[in-house]
């Protein structure tokens, strides 16, 4: 079996989500398998490396992986508690973490040689800010990027990251990286006090040559590269929620370019419309790639030369 062109490292979780009082609903996620997902499903042959637990929880999320056609040889199961994000409220956020089955990911029982396939290696998220993970991630990024190969980095910030990650973590994550996304917020907890342009020049300096995707919800996207800036406004869809929309932007940025998509403004607009697909559903939708040309396709028809509005 071949081994896959892109392979996303992190956690795979549940979300627990309290929508009125008293009613709960599970949706399996997790930033990085919610970026493997979309990968796949966009047609990049890809793969989630990561450990989940071997209960009814991480039978969902091997199913679902299953499902989008992962690269099942790099999911590790472990007799270990799920990991499990709690979400009291949505509005305002309140959420925490709980389990600890994907802290037993173990690097050596991935497939022989698979770094030698592999062109692109993707990070983000809490993997990166809990440990013993944190460390063997960031070797892996290493290595990875010493045998020649793409990483790409998005911290997606949250209440787990503390001085460490912001000192050192990011630092190193960012220095190694030749793609990273962050939004809005992920600026402002990195780089707290700072105007956007001061945080961005921050960000410039420690890496002069990466593409940096930098997302700011309904009002789009700016692409920095070494030497331009381009921008693409959000495509207006109806929206279900926004959960997964920043992975599914990621994973459209990813799969423009390993699909050929040369122009980075074609790149962008494919982005812009993963995230928009999966703003029309509920939970982390992972949108699929006839739907990502099926809605380009429209604002072409719709807007010829314009594909920024619906």
């Amino acid at each position: 079996m071949v081994l896959p062109r892109a392979v996303v490292f992190g956690e795979a979780l549940t979300d627990l989500v309290q929508g009125t009082p008293g009613q709960w609903k599970g949706y399996p996620g997790g930033a990085p398998w919610n970026v493997a997902r979309a990968l796949s499903r966009l047609g990049v042959s890809s793969a989630f490396a990561g450990a989940v637990s071997m209960d009814s929880l991480g039978d969902e999320i091997v199913s679902q992986s299953e499902a989008a056609a992962l690269d099942m040889r790099f999911i590790q199961r472990v007799d270990r508690d799920p990991l499990v994000a709690i979400v009291p409220s949505s509005r305002p956020p309140r959420y925490f973490f709980a389990g600890d089955a994907d802290l037993f990911f173990d690097p050596d029982l991935m497939p022989d040689g698979w770094i030698n396939h592999a062109e692109l290696c993707h990070f983000s998220c809490i993997s990166l800010a809990r440990q013993p993970l944190a460390d063997r991630l960031v070797k892996i990024a290493q290595q990875a990027k010493e045998a020649g190969k793409r990483i790409s980095y998005d911290p997606n910030w949250r209440n787990l990251m503390d001085s460490h990650y912001r000192e050192q973590t990011f630092p190193t994550m960012t220095t190694l990286a030749d793609m990273i996304k962050l939004s809005d917020e992920d600026l402002r907890q990195v780089y707290p006090g700072l105007t956007e342009h001061q945080a961005m020049d921050e960000l410039r300096a420690l890496n002069p040559q990466a593409q940096i995707l930098f997302t700011r919800g309904e009002y789009g996207m700016v692409l920095h590269t070494p030497d331009s800036q381009l921008d693409q406004p959000a495509i207006a869809v109806k929206v279900e929620d926004t959960v997964g929309a920043g992975d599914a932007c990621m994973a459209g940025w990813l799969a423009a370019e390993l699909l050929g998509i040369a122009d980075l403004r074609e790149r962008l607009q494919f982005s812009a419309a993963c995230a928009s697909i999966s703003c029309r559903h509920a939970g982390a939708h992972a949108p699929a790639l006839a739907d990502v040309e099926g809605l380009l396709q429209r604002l072409t028809l719709a807007n010829p030369g314009d594909c920024s509005s619906v």
